[in-house]
C-alpha cells in the first residue's frame, strides 16, 4: 500500500468517526461518558463479585421481585429468533441481586416446574426422611418487573461507500471498503416494576445504549490495528441490549430509592377518582379487609 493509499485511509477512518458520532471502542450507555457497560460478575445473597462499577446499588433490599417477561411481544421473538439470545430475565437477575435492590424470587415456567417436582417426589415419599419439602415455605413476589426493547440498527456504511464512489480509483475503493463495513447499533429497554398485591405501577424507567463498529477495518490495516478496532463482532445485539438495560435499571434505582407513594387525595386508590362525570357515583374512600372501618355498637334498649 503506497504512502498516499495510507494517508487516504486515514482520512477515511477519521470521517468514519465523525459520520458515526460516537466511540469506535467503548459502548454507549445514556450519556456520552459511560464507557463500556456489558454486565458481568457474579452475586451470592447480599454479595456481589466483579460487577460493573457503574451498577447502581442498594444498602438493603426493597422487597421481592420476579421477572414477568412478555414471550408473544414482537421484540421477545427478535430477541429469541433472530438474535438467538437468552432471556432477558437471565441478564437481569443478575443485576438485580448485584444491585442488592430487590431480591429475586423464581416465577418462570422452567424454575416453577422443578419446584413442583421436588415436592411431587417428596409427597411420593421418594425423598429422604428430613428433607423438609413441605407447604407453606415458599417466599411471595412483592413485586414484578416487565422489560421491554426497542431495537434499531443505523448502517452509516451507506453513506461511506457513496462517498467512495465519488472520490473514485484506490482512495475511494478504501474508503468505501471502511464504509461497507460501519455499523452503529442502537437499543432502548424499558423496565416497569408493578405492586403485586395491589397492581399499582410503582417504578418505570428507560434505558439506552449505542456502539459502532468498525469490524471490516482488519483487512485494511493488518495486525493488532485492525483487532482492536473489530471489538464487538461475536455478539454486537447483546452487548448493546445488555448495556440499554443496566442503564434502565440503573434509573429504576436512582427513582425508588427516594419512593413516595402517590395517593388520591380525599379518598384511597380505586375510589372513584376526582375526575368526577355527571351522574357517577360520588367517590369513597377505599380500604383492605385488615383496615376496614368497624360497624357502630348497637345500642342497648
Amino acid at each position: 500500500m503506497s504512502s498516499k493509499t495510507k494517508l487516504a485511509v486515514l482520512a477515511a477512518v477519521g470521517a468514519a468517526a465523525l459520520l458515526a458520532g460516537c466511540e469506535t471502542t467503548n459502548m454507549k450507555m445514556g450519556s456520552a461518558g459511560s464507557g463500556n457497560t456489558v454486565a458481568t460478575g457474579g452475586a451470592g445473597g447480599a454479595t456481589s463479585s466483579g460487577e460493573n462499577s457503574q451498577l447502581e446499588k442498594c444498602p438493603s433490599s426493597l422487597g421481592t421481585v420476579s421477572l414477568v417477561e412478555n414471550e408473544s411481544a414482537g421484540w421477545y421473538t427478535i430477541l429469541r429468533n433472530e438474535y438467538r439470545l437468552p432471556p432477558t430475565a437471565n441478564l437481569l437477575r443478575l443485576m438485580i441481586q448485584q444491585s442488592n435492590c430487590f431480591i429475586v424470587v423464581e416465577r418462570g415456567a422452567a424454575g416453577m416446574r422443578a419446584m413442583s417436582r421436588e415436592r411431587e417426589l417428596m409427597q411420593s415419599g421418594e425423598m429422604r426422611g428430613g428433607s423438609n419439602f413441605g407447604r407453606g415455605q415458599m417466599v411471595a413476589s412483592d413485586y414484578g418487573m416487565s422489560p421491554e426493547i426497542i431495537f434499531s440498527e443505523d448502517n452509516t456504511g451507506g453513506a461511506m461507500a457513496a462517498i467512495g464512489g465519488l472520490l473514485g480509483g484506490g482512495r475511494g475503493r478504501a474508503l468505501g471498503a471502511i464504509g461497507g463495513a460501519t455499523k452503529t447499533r442502537e437499543a432502548a429497554a424499558m423496565l416497569t416494576l408493578v405492586d403485586n398485591r395491589s397492581g399499582v405501577q410503582v417504578g418505570s424507567s428507560q434505558g439506552s445504549a449505542s456502539k459502532t463498529d468498525f469490524g471490516g477495518m482488519g483487512s485494511l490495516f493488518g495486525g493488532a490495528a485492525g483487532a482492536n478496532l473489530g471489538g464487538y463482532q461475536n455478539t454486537p445485539q447483546g452487548k448493546v441490549i445488555a448495556a440499554a438495560f443496566m442503564d434502565a435499571y440503573n434509573e429504576m434505582v436512582r427513582a425508588v430509592r427516594n419512593y413516595k407513594a402517590q395517593s388520591v387525595q380525599g379518598q384511597g386508590l380505586g375510589g372513584g377518582g376526582r375526575l368526577g362525570v355527571d351522574g357517577g357515583a360520588a367517590p369513597s374512600q377505599t380500604y383492605t379487609p385488615d383496615n376496614a372501618p368497624k360497624a357502630p355498637a348497637r345500642r342497648r334498649r
